[in-house]
């Protein structure tokens, strides 16, 4: 009775959420290499020409370039900016329409202006809103349906799901564990007919992928919901025994050098010479008169989990907080390095191809579940005898 219950929770709730799954399962895998493919794609944009020995602009001349080569009333807001010497630094500006429907309603505008940082030449200006990778990101995110409705749609689906992944465990379970009824359940047979072939698929790569698509979905969860955050770290806290060194990082000095106008381009100065070689950095730009400004650093271009952040106090440019990856506890850790886990760059290149794989995976679940739907409706003949 409880197999049965299983089966028909699964065929049904399957059936409802298999597309937004397939989707968002295939963007998903698309999206896994989208740092690589956008080098690779927009070279001219990213890379610039440049001698070690050439002094970069500070920070506030260079958003004054990028915000010139934008239109009257868009605003840059963020900056992404990179150490090393070969790269343009990124400039952005958005605005969007929350409650809108649809993705070209809901951004009003999404622009990243390209620059280089020792000329403060705009090497480029991408209209963000259509490029390829952002509308597959918001494919993956909302369906491009906007965030109030799409964003919603997306992230149930994605606890649906997580459910089935349940039920399809429970589906799976060999009736023994041992001769040719565990070999249908781990080994697909290549010498059976297509019916019996595609349910193996779908039962056996379900089995294979089970593991990493519930990783997949609960940080998926935690970005549709962030709110479960708190109680995420709380519960992975509770169920670890080792305690990380909750130490903050101590900095050598606390008091940034004066040696410009704005508070920002000191500060940056600052973190840029603690840490000439990493990743990328990120600064969220503030008003004129905020009390604090800060800098995220990244270690690794692409490992959000491993970081520093620099809060400075405008006033007498003494720094206010330095929050990192250090400090944190084993549940503060988990939630930290959430995108990691969920992109695959945790470990690398090795990571990033297993979970390409496994949301390839996730996107055909869906499309064998509903050939098996399929191929097993009754004949019409039969469906009418039926009623007689």
């Amino acid at each position: 009775m409880f197999k049965k219950a299983s089966l028909w929770l699964h065929k049904w709730l399957g059936l409802f959420t298999g597309l937004v799954i397939f989707v968002v399962s295939f963007t998903g895998a698309i999206y896994t290499f989208h740092d690589e493919l956008k080098l690779f794609v927009y070279p001219d944009k990213y890379f610039i020409e440049t001698t070690s020995k050439v002094e970069r602009l500070p920070l506030s001349i260079l958003i004054q370039r990028a915000q010139d080569a934008l239109p009257k009333g868009e605003r840059i807001s963020r900056v992404d900016l990179y150490p090393s010497n070969g790269r343009s630094w990124i400039f952005r500006a958005s605005e969007t329409n929350e409650g809108a429907f649809g993705h070209w309603s809901y951004f009003r505008y999404y622009k990243r202006v390209f620059v280089n940082p020792y000329t403060g030449e705009c090497v480029a200006v991408e209209d963000s809103k259509n490029e390829f990778f952002q509308l597959v990101l918001q494919l993956h995110m909302n369906l491009l349906l906007g965030k109030t409705y799409g964003h919603a749609l997306v992230a149930y689906s994605t606890l649906v799901f997580t459910f089935l992944l349940f039920t399809g465990m429970i589906l799976w379970w060999p009736k023994k564990w041992k001769g040719k009824s565990l070999k249908r359940s781990i080994w697909l047979n290549r010498k059976t007919k297509w019916k019996r072939f595609n349910y193996d698929l779908h039962n056996v790569w379900g089995f294979y992928t089970f593991p990493i698509a519930f990783v997949l979905c609960i940080t998926g969860l935690l970005f549709s919901f962030p709110n479960w955050k708190e109680s995420y770290s709380r519960f992975i806290d509770q169920i670890t025994f080792l305690q990380k060194d909750q130490t903050p990082v101590q900095e050598l000095a606390q008091h940034v050098i004066n040696r410009y106008d704005q508070p920002i381009d000191n500060l940056l100065a600052y973190v840029l010479e603690r840490h000439p070689n990493a990743g990328m950095m990120s600064i969220r730009l503030r008003g004129i008169d905020a009390p604090v400004v800060d800098v995220q650093v990244r270690l690794q271009e692409d490992r959000s989990g491993l970081f520093r952040w620099y809060y400075m106090k405008t006033s007498d440019l003494n720094m206010n907080e330095i929050r990192s990856n250090q400090g944190l506890s084993n549940g503060e850790l988990m939630a930290a390095l959430n995108f990691d886990l969920h992109t695959g760059s945790i470990g690398g290149m090795g990571t990033k191809i297993l979970v390409f794989l496994i949301s390839l995976g996730c996107a055909s679940l869906p499309v064998t579940g509903y050939i098996l739907w399929w191929n097993k409706r009754k004949p019409k003949g039969i469906r009418k005898k039926a009623f007689k």
